[in-house]
């Protein structure tokens, strides 16, 4: 598996299995089928609700602790530091673990500055190896670039071949931020694109496969989520060939600046 590098120095699996609202026990086995067909990176949240579901599939998957990157994000109410403290507390109750490896500000709030600030004493505290954003964009990460003193390391963002969230992206390499994808494969209405189909063909792909091996070419960390152990294997199976510049093109030439979900200055915070 190939790795990102944070600007912390520290290694991210470049693709991780994404658990988005899967229910607690759903989320026990299907963790356990994607340690193993391969995954060594699970993404959750406290919105998810699946936290212990999670924990106890990593507690019974046989792996060690340091063999798994795991990745949690703090719900819009932990807005100060009691709360951002005794969220994470519970998060690493429930997922059985003593540190996180990476912890995110799951959308952005007026009381950004304030999380960050407890976020890095998590940090400093080894309960945290690496914190960053979810949903940013470049006004929210510009703010909280001016005032932290631990940069963030990833921004995870709605990005998928109809929204591509070009600038956005220029702005976190520029900043040395990991963009990563959430909803890659547009809650699976990407794969009836038939440009993407048509690629796939010539590679004996599918339509997922295209847009993931796009998305790492263009070094963006991917999270696809999926409840079928075929599919996840179909998923991380994208390391054997490479898109052609021509290809490239023809996907970035998808890109309408279609949003699947709300806008983050419209969330209502």
């Amino acid at each position: 598996m190939k790795n990102f590098v944070f600007n912390n120095g520290i290694a991210m699996p470049i693709i991780g299995y994404g658990t988005f609202k899967i229910e607690d026990m759903q989320a026990y086995q299907c963790v356990l089928d994607a340690l193993e067909v391969g995954y060594r990176r699970i993404d959750t949240a406290a919105f998810y609700a699946n936290e212990k579901g999670i924990g106890k599939a990593l507690a019974n998957s046989g792996m060690t602790r340091g063999q798994i990157f795991l990745t949690s994000k703090l719900w819009t109410d932990a807005n100060t530091a009691q709360r951002v403290n005794a969220a994470v507390d519970k998060m690493l109750d429930s997922l059985k673990t003593d540190y996180l490896d990476l912890l995110l500000i799951h959308w952005p709030t007026p009381a950004n500055l304030i999380v960050w600030q407890a976020m890095e004493k998590l940090v400093k505290a080894g309960k945290v190896l690496s914190i960053g954003v979810s949903n940013f964009k470049e006004h929210h990460l510009a703010e909280l670039l001016l005032y932290c003193n631990i940069p963030p390391v990833l921004n995870q963002i709605e990005l998928h071949p109809l929204f591509q969230q070009k600038e956005l992206r220029q702005f976190c390499v520029d900043h040395n931020i990991i963009a990563e994808a959430w909803s890659p494969l547009m809650r699976g209405d990407a794969l009836a694109l038939r440009e993407l189909q048509a690629i796939g063909n010539k590679y004996n792909k599918s339509a997922a496969q295209v847009i993931l091996r796009y998305l790492i070419e263009n070094n963006i960390s991917i999270i696809p989520k999926t409840l079928s152990k075929a599919r996840m294997q179909e998923n991380i199976n994208i390391f054997d060939f490479s898109l052609s510049d021509k290809d490239k093109l023809a996907i970035a030439a998808l890109d309408s600046k279609q949003r699947q979900y709300r806008d983050p200055d419209s969330h209502g915070f």
